[in-house]
């Protein structure tokens, strides 16, 4: 983890001192709608994630717009490799069960139709108390 995010805080020192500052991000972030975005190929938990996010200056996407939600979409659709491959974005109810707030402590909002089927589900498969944290992955971009 250590290895991890010094290399993570190497590059964003580098990318602060060869761009322009209307210019912050690194030839390895996107930009969509304003904001930047930085998709790690590194295997992390949640937790893991969220602080390397952090500690570049940013955090888990919040995305609850149907755009931002394509764009992530078709983003992943070229990282992805293997069916199995997921990113991280900042919805949990890690503080209250069934209870999905953002990164930014908003709710989420339930009547956001781009989800996939019933996420996020909860889904309990080899954790009774079930999952805490929301991951986007297979190829088509739909969330898990």
């Amino acid at each position: 983890m250590r290895k991890i995010l010094q290399t993570l805080k190497e590059e964003n020192e580098a990318t602060k001192k060869n761009l322009p500052a209307n210019q912050m991000c690194a030839r390895s972030w996107e930009h969509f709608g304003g904001k930047s975005y930085y998709f790690s190929a590194q295997r992390l938990t949640w937790e893991q994630s969220r602080h390397c996010c952090r500690t570049l200056g940013g955090d888990l996407v919040k995305n609850d717009r149907r755009e931002e939600q394509e764009f992530l979409a078709f983003s992943l659709r070229g990282k992805m490799s293997e069916a199995h491959d997921k990113f991280w974005i900042g919805l949990t109810d890690s503080e209250e069960e069934n209870q999905w707030v953002w990164v930014d402590g908003s709710p989420l909002d339930t009547s956001l139709s781009f989800w996939n089927g019933n996420e996020p589900d909860n889904w309990s498969e080899g954790n009774p108390d079930g999952e805490d944290c929301v991951r986007m992955g297979r190829s088509e971009g739909v969330l898990t």
